[in-house]
């Protein structure tokens, strides 16, 4: 095993250059034939991405560093299994949607979990600005960073089922095809979730831009 191991934290390295132009697929065979890196370059594809969808969906960035290093464990484990006709990203989206609806329904069953959660991320503001352009001005950095926060804050009121739809259409740029095959819905469900997110989304946070 050579990115993953289950005592071993992930932790995003130089992708190997011979795998940089392959698709995801291309590199999925080559790790199944044994190619030494292609799986270092899969989790340097999708670490930082998955973390920003799991820590959209649970509103904890450490434990979300967890369930990404689940993921990959798991993705790990089961990529013989992989039918390599489908989408490797709708694939590893949907194994971190069930990790982080797990997160979140055993939360739900513990209050003081849930309540030590929240009080951490009362005291959350060093966390670091991410895709920052530090060409800009002091001022449009903070009303960046204001904005942000805002729209985290905003995405975290939304009920789980509208948030997950919320995230991977408007945050992580999914078509409404993928979403339907992550989330295991019909593409109605999904519009209507994402329609009724989107609205709630407008209502919570058109009061606090002013």
């Amino acid at each position: 095993m050579t990115a993953v191991a289950e005592s071993t934290p992930i932790g995003i390295g130089p992708a190997p250059s011979r795998y940089a132009d392959l698709s995801d697929s291309e590199v999925v065979a080559e790790h199944l034939a044994g190619g030494p890196l292609a799986f270092d370059q899969l989790v340097s594809r999708y670490q930082r991405r998955l973390l920003n969808f799991v820590y959209r969906t649970i509103g904890d960035r450490e434990r979300g560093e967890d369930l990404v290093q689940e993921v990959f464990i798991r993705v790990h484990r089961h990529l013989h299994r992989f039918d390599q006709t489908k989408k490797f990203s709708t694939w590893i989206y949907t194994i971190a949607s069930n990790l982080a609806k797990n997160e979140l329904r055993n939360r739900s069953r513990n209050p003081l979990v849930l309540f030590q959660t929240i009080k951490k991320n009362w005291e959350a503001d060093h966390r670091p600005l991410q895709f920052e352009d530090h060409r800009n001005r002091p001022d449009d950095l903070y009303r960046k960073r204001h904005l942000r926060d805002l729209v985290e804050w905003t995405v975290n009121q939304l009920p789980v089922h509208h948030r997950e739809v919320f995230v991977l259409r408007e945050l992580e740029g999914k078509t409404y095809e993928e979403i339907a095959e992550v989330t295991d819905c019909n593409l109605g469900t999904v519009k209507s979730r994402l329609n009724r997110a989107r609205n709630r989304f407008a209502q919570v946070i058109e009061p606090l831009l002013d």
